[in-house]
């Protein structure tokens, strides 16, 4: 399928939230956190609420998985998904088909590209160095120097970076985190379906659209 190009696009900035939405890493992310509870004798949550922790920042991630254990034990807890997610650094994770493409039709149409993660400013800077993706994106935040999502603000310290309106600018990601932080930060918010949640969870924050693969970004822009 292909898609018009369309200079006059109505957003100055596309924002862009990382697992699940540019790399196809959920998988990892569940398998540590699985070796992280087994680790230190801990039942594994149902993985549905495994994947709605995917986008928080670690340390509240694993309050919201174990808000029983003590702080001592939630302090193990990230010391060994950190220990489990770095010993496979090295194993390459594969971005989502399309997505290279599309960031480079929006880079042509002059839209501004960002990144608001969970991930740590590490964690992301790795990242962006092994796909080479870091070329697009001039302006990017993370878990460790905004609050958590869904509290919008990531999305509104890059409004400030970059100067433009809330009203000119979308977020993308594949959980209601990053559609509840696009909703209080006043952005648009499109869903993907291939991450987190699926379709009819999203469709829960009123997107702009859910879409299903990342080139279908396009026809909303």
């Amino acid at each position: 399928m292909s898609y018009a190009s369309n200079s006059q696009s109505a957003y100055q900035m596309v924002v862009f939230d990382w697992d699940g939405t540019v790399m196809d890493s959920i998988g990892r992310i569940l398998e540590c956190l699985r070796d992280m509870c087994h680790d230190l004798d801990l039942d594994v949550p149902h993985e549905q609420a495994c994947r709605d922790i995917i986008g928080l920042s670690l340390s509240t991630a694993v309050k919201q998985l174990f808000p029983r254990v003590s702080a001592t034990t939630q302090e193990a807890l990230q010391l060994r998904y950190r220990h489990h997610f770095l010993r496979r650094a090295d194993e390459p994770l594969p971005l989502f088909d399309g997505i290279e493409q599309l960031l480079g039709e929006l880079q042509q149409r002059d839209i501004e590209l960002a990144v608001a993660t969970g991930k740590s400013r590490a964690g992301l800077d790795r990242m962006l160095a092994q796909t080479g993706l870091g070329r697009f994106f001039r302006h990017t935040r993370t878990a460790d120097e905004a609050q958590s999502k869904p509290h919008p603000d990531m999305l509104q310290q890059l409004l400030q970076a970059t100067g433009h309106d809330a009203n000119k600018s979308m977020m993308v990601g594949d959980s209601l985190l990053d559609l509840s932080m696009a909703n209080s930060a006043g952005f648009s918010a499109v869903g993907v379906s291939y991450g987190a949640h699926g379709e009819q969870k999203l469709q829960c924050c009123n997107p702009k659209a859910v879409i299903h693969q990342p080139l279908e970004l396009l026809q909303w822009l």
